[in-house]
């Protein structure tokens, strides 16, 4: 164990590789990536928010705790009605894992169940740790396994987790998330694109820990996938800060949200985009959007197109930003912290009709320069 979690949150399946690598800027890792060098196999240098930002973070954790809350409810209800008590929780580093937190929180308060809940490492076009796959399978039944991540953009990591469990028949490839606006999974807490004030901070809100590293001349062949753990953080660390102020938000009642009709399927956002004009169905999907987007702006390449909110806000924090996309330009309540990062960072804000998200961050093509 390494990072800030405790041990009794999760157990996180990660080598820790600190002082291994340094860190690169954005413009450094952004041009090499788009010279095809994988993005796992460099690590960021951490964005310093300022204190208009922390302010904009807070304001947003403040106003979402509840919906937050509320979209753990629904969505355990539906591990729960899946599973029954036979449950291990694996939530996908780093995002994933305070989420997988909450869930596990929730279902020891009101389903009366401990499901151990393990963090690993899954990246886009090199797949899941097996490692840590075979890891847990030793240790618990193939049935019992639910993965659990924070929200889902286009799909990318859904894809990326169906392929991989190809290789392990009766796991299910699933994930468990707060929100679905692409209606890609079937077990989500809500299909609206809703802010998780997680998504705002990168290691300060996610036990120190850095996004997951492999490369293998440092992630040997019997080696975790690996992580950073910035211990010099340690006095701006927030990773309970944000779970308990969730947590504080779950019902007293001991009765599960199927018993008591209080979440699953119902919206939480009150004026969501699905929930006004009524034009997000399963048969509109979040990869449509993402191709008619890739349409209007002449981008060849979807992967520089990055949905959701939570997308949207890890485009401003870590890549190269083109422009911003939003349903509404005056829209500070739900979108706040997207514009003050686009002020600071002096990236175009545009209204666009979007209607499975609120916002979606466009990446430089560095080709085009």
């Amino acid at each position: 164990m390494f990072g800030t979690y405790r041990k009794e949150d999760v157990i996180i399946l990660l080598k820790d590789i600190t002082g291994l690598v340094q860190p690169q800027n954005t413009e450094e890792r952004e041009r090499l990536i788009q010279a095809g060098r994988h993005y796992s196999e460099m690590l960021p240098i951490e964005y310093e928010p300022s204190e208009k930002y922390m302010k904009a973070y807070y304001e947003a954790l403040a106003r979402f705790a509840k919906i937050t809350a509320e979209a753990v409810a629904g969505v355990c209800d539906k591990i729960y009605s899946s599973k029954g008590d036979n449950i291990t929780l694996v939530s996908l580093a780093r995002a994933g894992t305070s989420i997988g937190v909450l869930i596990k929180r929730y279902l020891e308060k009101f389903y009366g169940i401990k499901p151990c809940h393990y963090t690993i490492s899954i990246i886009r076009g090199r797949g899941i740790d097996k490692n840590a796959v075979n890891y847990i399978l030793s240790r618990h039944k193939r049935e019992s396994i639910q993965f659990v991540d924070g929200w889902i953009g286009k799909g990318a990591i859904q894809r990326e987790l169906t392929s991989a469990m190809k290789d392990y028949p009766r796991v299910n490839d699933k994930l468990a998330v707060l929100s679905d606006p692409a209606y890609i999974t079937d077990i989500y807490g809500t299909r609206e694109d809703f802010l998780i004030a997680s998504s705002c901070l990168n290691s300060t809100v996610s036990g120190l820990l850095s996004r997951t590293f492999y490369r293998k001349d440092i992630i040997g062949e019997n080696d975790f996938h690996g992580a950073a753990f910035y211990s010099e953080l340690a006095s701006k660390d927030l990773t309970y800060q944000f779970i308990d102020a969730i947590e504080k938000e779950f019902l007293s009642s001991p009765l599960p949200p199927s018993k008591r009709g209080a979440y699953g399927n119902a919206p939480l956002l009150c004026g969501a985009v699905g929930a006004v004009n009524g034009e997000v169905s399963a048969n509109n999907t979040g990869m449509e959007e993402v191709l008619k987007i890739a349409a209007d702006f002449g981008i060849a390449d979807i992967n520089l197109i990055k949905p959701g909110i939570g997308e949207a806000t890890r485009v401003l924090l870590r890549r190269m930003p083109r422009k911003l996309l939003v349903y509404s330009l005056n829209d500070y309540e739900r979108l706040g912290h997207l514009y003050e990062l686009a002020a600071e960072k002096g990236v175009e804000v545009e209204k666009y009709p979007l209607k499975n998200y609120l916002a979606c961050g466009l990446i430089q093509s560095l080709a085009d320069n």
